[in-house]
Order: C-alpha cells, then sequence, then structure tokens
C-alpha cells in the first residue's frame, strides 16, 4: 500500500501532463470559480488603462512620401563629381537613416524655429495640472552654458514623433510627423522632405566646388611645369642645332629626301640597264632591230616603216608585171633598200640613247649616295644630343597631357555647376490630417478590454496557481494521490434558513435523512469497504492542521453509524485538547488515561450518547505529561477488546503534524481517514501528513474534504460529485 500511495500522484501527473487533453469544462469551472476575481481585475485594468490613453492630449500625424530615382536626367553628358545612388535594397534602408539622423532634425529645427515651441522644447513648458497641483512652476530660463543641451533636447524630441519607413521593397519612403495640430504635423513632415531634397543637392554643389576650386589650383601648378618643360626642350634644341620642322630635325628631313632620291635613282638605273641589255640581246640574237621596245615606240620608226611598206607594195606590183632589171623596178628596189638603211641608222641612234642614259642614271645615282652619306655622318654626330632632347620631349609631353586632362575636367565640372539633380523627389506632400491619429477611442476601448481580460485572466491562473487547498475529489486524487472517501458540506450550505442554529452534531440525528446526514454514511461506506476483502473496524480520524472539522466529523460519523444500528465506540485521542470530551459537555472522572493505566474498567469509563446510542470513551483530564501511552501493551489490548465488542471504532485523534501520538495510533489501527477543510487545508501539508503516516505503516482509506460550500461547489465544484448538487439534492428530506 505505501508503494501504491507513493508513486500514483507520478503517474497522474504524467498522464496528466502527456497523455490527457485540456479539460475545456475543468478550464470553464476555474473560471467561474474565479469569475469576480476576473470581473475585478479586469474592470480595474481597463478602467485605468481607458483613463490614462484617454486623458493623452490628442496627436495628429501627417505623411509625405518621397522616392529614390532609379532613372535621372543627363543634362550634361558627362561624369558627375558626386556619382547618383544605386538603387538597391541596403541604399533605401540607408537612406532612411539619413532621414532619421539628428543632423536633418536639427536643420528642420532651425529652419521652423521649433526651438521657440513649447511642445518640443521643455523649458517652455507650463507645469501642467498635476505639476500645479504639486506646487510646480514653470521652467527657468535655460542658462547660457546649457544653450547647446537645450537644443540637442529639442531635436530628440522631434526626433522621437518622427517616423520613417520603407514601403515593402520598393524604393518610396514615407515620412511621417505626428503633433498636437494637424497643421503643424503637415509642415514639418514636408519640412523633412524638402530638407532630406535640399541635403542631397548642397551635397552635390559642395563637391562640385570643391572640385573646381581644386582643378583650378592644380591648373595654375600644371601650366607653370609645362611652360617650363617646353622651354627645357626649346633651348635645348637651339643650344644643339637639332632644329626640326613637323617634329623632326632637319638633318633627318634631309636624310630621308636622299633615301627617296636615292631609291628613285636606282629605280631608274635599273630601268635604263634592263631596257639596254634587252636591246643588245635582241640585236645579237640576230634582229634587225624592229623588235626593239624603243624602236616600237618611236615615231620615226613607225613612218619610215610605213613608207617601207608603200615601196614594198609597189615593188611587188611591178614584180609581176616587169623583170627584176626594168628599171622602175630597179629604182623601186633602191628606194626601199635606202629605207632600210634609215631605219638601221634610227636603231643604231636609239641603241646609243639607252647607253648614254645608263651612263646618266648611274652617276646620278653615285651623287645621290654621296649626299646621303654626307647627311648620315652630321646626323651621328648629332645623336648623343638626340636622346637626352627626347627625354626633354617626353617630359613634356607627359606634363600636357596631364595638363589637358585636368583642363578638360575642369570645363566638365564648370559646365556641371548648377545643373547637378537630386537623387530622390518628393512624390506627395504631406497634408494636415482631418482626424487625430491618437488616442484612438475604438482602439483604447480594444485595448483597454483585451489588456483587462488577459489581465483578469492572468489573475486568474496565479490565483489558482497559488490555491494550495483541495476543492474536488479530483484535486485530492490528483494532488495528494490517494481517493477521496467524502465530501462533508458545510451544514449551513444545505440546511434551511432557520435551522442553520442547530450544531452539526444534533442536525445529523434531527434530520437523518438530510444531505448532511447523507455525507457521514457516505464516509462510513467508504470506511467499510476502503480494504477489498475485509471491514474496516478500528479507523482513525485525523487531520494534517487543527480546525479541519476532525472532532465534529468523528461524533456525526459515530452517531450516523449508530443510528444504522452499528454498534459504535468513540475514543477521545487528542491529549491535549479533550475535543470529543468538551464537544459533548462531557464531565467524566474516568476515561481512556485511567483505562490505559489500570486505574478503570473499560466499561466502567465508557459513556453511552443516550440521542444515539453510541458509545464514547472520553478523557477525563487533560494529558500534561511526556508518557507515551498510545504505545503502551495496554493500548493494543484496548484495541483488540474494542474490535471483539464494537462494530466500528473511531478515534479522534490530534493533527499529524502538530503531535506524534497520531502516527503510534494510525500503526495500530486497521484505516486511517485524513480530513482536509475545503479549499483551506494546503496539499504540502496533507502530502506531509501522508509521507508521516506511511513511515509508521498506516493503512490511509483516503482523504476526506470537510466543511464543504455546497452552493459554490454546484456551481464551480467540476471534477467533483458536488457539481451536480442541484440536480441530486431533491433527494434529501428537509
Amino acid at each position: 500500500m505505501e508503494n501504491s500511495v507513493d508513486t500514483q500522484p507520478l503517474t497522474n501527473r504524467a498522464r496528466g501532463s502527456s497523455g490527457e487533453t485540456i479539460d475545456v469544462e475543468r478550464l470553464i469551472a476555474a473560471f467561474r470559480r474565479r469569475m469576480w476575481l476576473f470581473l475585478g481585475v479586469a474592470g480595474l485594468i481597463a478602467a485605468a488603462l481607458m483613463f490614462v490613453m484617454l486623458r493623452q492630449t490628442p496627436m495628429y500625424t501627417a505623411t509625405a512620401n518621397v522616392m529614390i530615382n532609379t532613372r535621372t536626367e543627363k543634362v550634361v553628358d558627362s561624369q558627375a563629381v558626386l556619382s547618383g545612388l544605386t538603387a538597391d535594397t541596403g541604399t533605401v534602408d540607408t537612406e532612411v537613416e539619413i532621414l532619421k539622423s539628428p543632423q536633418l532634425a536639427a536643420s528642420v529645427v532651425e529652419a521652423l524655429k521649433l526651438d521657440r515651441d513649447p511642445e518640443y522644447n521643455a523649458a517652455l513648458q507650463s507645469p501642467g495640472l498635476i505639476g500645479s497641483i504639486l506646487g510646480g512652476k514653470k521652467a527657468a530660463p535655460v542658462a547660457p552654458g546649457s544653450a547647446e543641451a537645450e537644443k540637442q533636447a529639442v531635436i530628440a524630441a522631434v526626433g522621437k514623433q518622427l517616423t520613417v519607413r520603407r514601403v515593402g521593397l520598393t524604393y518610396s519612403i514615407t515620412i511621417s510627423f505626428q503633433s498636437t495640430s494637424a497643421m503643424k504635423s503637415a509642415t514639418i513632415a514636408n519640412a523633412f522632405a524638402d530638407a532630406y531634397i535640399r541635403s542631397q543637392l548642397t551635397a552635390k554643389f559642395d563637391a562640385t566646388r570643391q572640385a573646381n576650386s581644386f582643378l583650378n589650383t592644380r591648373l595654375d601648378t600644371l601650366r607653370t611645369q609645362l611652360q617650363e618643360a617646353d622651354a627645357a626642350v626649346s633651348n635645348y634644341r637651339v643650344a644643339n642645332n637639332l632644329l626640326s620642322s613637323e617634329g623632326t630635325t632637319l638633318t633627318e628631313q634631309e636624310i630621308s629626301a636622299y633615301n627617296q632620291q636615292l631609291a628613285q635613282a636606282r629605280a631608274q638605273q635599273a630601268e635604263d640597264e634592263a631596257r639596254l641589255r634587252t636591246a643588245r640581246a635582241q640585236l645579237a640574237a640576230g634582229s634587225n632591230g624592229d623588235d626593239v621596245g624603243e624602236a616600237l615606240s618611236s615615231q620615226v620608226v613607225q613612218n619610215l616603216r610605213a613608207q617601207r611598206a608603200v615601196v614594198s607594195g609597189r615593188v611587188a606590183e611591178m614584180s609581176g608585171r616587169y623583170g627584176e632589171r626594168h628599171p622602175d623596178m630597179v629604182r623601186a628596189q633602191r628606194e626601199l633598200a635606202d629605207i632600210d638603211q634609215q631605219i638601221q641608222a634610227e636603231i643604231r641612234r636609239i641603241v646609243s640613247n639607252l647607253e648614254a642614259r645608263v651612263r646618266v642614271s648611274q652617276q646620278r645615282t653615285a651623287s645621290v649616295e654621296s649626299s646621303l652619306g654626307g647627311a648620315r655622318g652630321t646626323l651621328a654626330a648629332n645623336s648623343a644630343a638626340s636622346v637626352h632632347l627626347k627625354e626633354l620631349e617626353g617630359n613634356a609631353e607627359a606634363a600636357r597631357n596631364v595638363y589637358q586632362s585636368f583642363l578638360d575636367r575642369y570645363k566638365q565640372t564648370g559646365a556641371q555647376e548648377g545643373v547637378e539633380q537630386a537623387d530622390a523627389r518628393v512624390v506627395s506632400h504631406a497634408v494636415p490630417p482631418t482626424h487625430q491619429s491618437s488616442p484612438n477611442v475604438m482602439l483604447a476601448l480594444a485595448l483597454s478590454v483585451i489588456v483587462g481580460a488577459g489581465a483578469g485572466l492572468a489573475a486568474i491562473v496565479i490565483a489558482e496557481i497559488m490555491d494550495a487547498g483541495l476543492a474536488t475529489s479530483d484535486d485530492v486524487e490528483r494532488k495528494i494521490g490517494l481517493a477521496s472517501v467524502a465530501s462533508i458540506p458545510l451544514m449551513s450550505s444545505v440546511a434551511e434558513a432557520n435551522e442553520r442554529g442547530i450544531q452539526p452534531i444534533d442536525y445529523v440525528l434531527r434530520k437523518p435523512l438530510s444531505g448532511f446526514a447523507e455525507a457521514f454514511r457516505s464516509l462510513r461506506t467508504s470506511i467499510l469497504y476502503a480494504v477489498p476483502g475485509q471491514q474496516g473496524k478500528i479507523v482513525v480520524l485525523t487531520s494534517a492542521l487543527p480546525g479541519e472539522g476532525k472532532t465534529t466529523t468523528s461524533i456525526c460519523l459515530a452517531r450516523v453509524a449508530a443510528q444504522a444500528g452499528s454498534k459504535v465506540l468513540l475514543l477521545d485521542c487528542d491529549l491535549r485538547r479533550r475535543a470529543v470530551t468538551r464537544t459533548l459537555g462531557l464531565t467524566p472522572e474516568k476515561g481512556l488515561a485511567e483505562v490505559l493505566h489500570g486505574a478503570a474498567s473499560l466499561e466502567s469509563a465508557v459513556l453511552l450518547d443516550q440521542a444515539s446510542g453510541a458509545y464514547v470513551l472520553p478523557l477525563a483530564h487533560t494529558a500534561s505529561s511526556t508518557e507515551d501511552i498510545f504505545g503502551l501493551a495496554a493500548m493494543d489490548q484496548l484495541l483488540a477488546r474494542a474490535r471483539a465488542s464494537f462494530d466500528l471504532v473511531i478515534l479522534d485523534t490530534a493533527p499529524v503534524l502538530a503531535l506524534a501520538d497520531t502516527r503510534i495510533l494510525a500503526g495500530k489501527t486497521d484505516l486511517v481517514v485524513l480530513l482536509a477543510r475545503w479549499r483551506k487545508t494546503p496539499a504540502r501539508a496533507i502530502g506531509a501528513s501522508v509521507r508521516l503516516l506511511q513511515q509508521a505503516n498506516a493503512q490511509i482509506a483516503g482523504v476526506a474534504l470537510t466543511q464543504v460550500d455546497m452552493n459554490a461547489q454546484s456551481k464551480h465544484g467540476y471534477g467533483d460529485a458536488g457539481y451536480y448538487y442541484d440536480e441530486y439534492k431533491k433527494y434529501y428530506a428537509s
């Protein structure tokens, strides 16, 4: 039994945390049980929050919209000094931070004189109602040394009312400003947008001016360096006779001309020699000179050939009519021979002319070669000076290139000044809002209700967590791990109004069919069948703490059992309080202590409760000694005699946590019933009592809840039979 009691709570908790589903009815029951707490906390929090929010100064929010330009106009087709923005996510987020920057806020404060506005300058604000009540005065003028601190405070106050957001993943940025004045909110929002655009233009203007200033200063230096380099080249040319025209020296130009003339002379010589060789070769081959090229192109040879052709024609004509000796024939042949001689003479003259032309070409080539050799000698003499001249010319050319590049850039930046464009533009200006943005009455109401409800639910949760008591039989099984054997109602919750003055121990006798008496019959039944296979005869009724209704329960249980026909013995075992003896109004001379010490017999000490027929073994005197009378063998003998003589023996003992007497008795009896006051006794105290009883090898039947308010239990006690009290209470007689 010890092991089952010890492990059952752990099993239930594990199953409740992982295997069970959420019990909605249990939550509803807890909510109903704490309804007034919920309403009180929720109403208080909601009212306070609503009051605070509605007491706020009405604020208006105006919004302007700017957009980062993804396309820019090219007024001047040249590279800008300060390049435009690259339209990517990082750039847009950076521009959002620039719009939030204190520098931009400072320019707006200065432009609109916001440092003179009490809304943003705390030094100019009046103390207000609370300040006046507390005796506050208007803030003193700011000391000269703290003017900068005041300015920074104004900038910070303006920045708190500014909201800058990027619209999704677009290049659009919204600029919202909140103020107590609708017109002021629109004005300041537009001022931020305009200041942002101006800051971009100013940055480009400043960059262009700085670039122009730098380039102008640099050009002066480069111009001087170029002049010095050119002068050095000129002076060196003059000093070394290296005058040039079109980039080359005169000697080089002369050599170039000689080279051209030499090439032409050699070509002409080669041509003339070729013609001469050809003519000689033709003549040597037996030609009469008719096929010599120059002869073919000679007008004289052509005329002679024409004459010969005419004469040859006459000879051919006369040869058919006349003989060879005919005078006309002879004359014609002589004329033909004369023409042939003239042709040969002309050919010899042409060949002689070719020979003369060859000699002239050879002499011309030799002359040009001689002049070229002289020019080359002059050039070789000036070669050392030319090397240094090239170095000077290279320096001068480099200086000229640098100067020209700076001059071109200076002209470009000068042309760009005044045509710079901002990298963003205002898409829409802010307009004065027609409705206040805060406090929003509907939002404040909704928020107050939500927060109030949340606070109320939190209060319920906290109250449930802090509620260490037991309210239902389910709580007993879940928190303690023991069975719930009974729920003893609070008599005033089940009795009629005119019966509530009756003592509970008398009420069970006067109203034996009432719900109150039925609770004790239910407890008696649980005791009888608590141990399978046997009936519990000797039962200890105890509690963890005093004031649990232990004595009242013991007396009522004894009387109800006696009325049911059982022979019942009730022992007052509370040596310190003698609660049973005092409650029944007994004044015995002999009691339990005397019986255990042998000073009296059991029969002489037992008293009969005339009202019910139950027997009572009282305590004659309060025990003040430290003697352990319950540990005596006489106590064991007494219990054995009681078991044999009575159907039910009830021991009303002291609280378990208070005295050790109860643990001694618990180990000697059949059953122990722990009583716990409904929603009052801490579960930890009951758990501690269970552990102590288990150490004494007590057989714990379970826990009985006492003083249960059935009216409250029927409304909120989900998980307990009392939850259905309204449905079955009609079975009880009033």
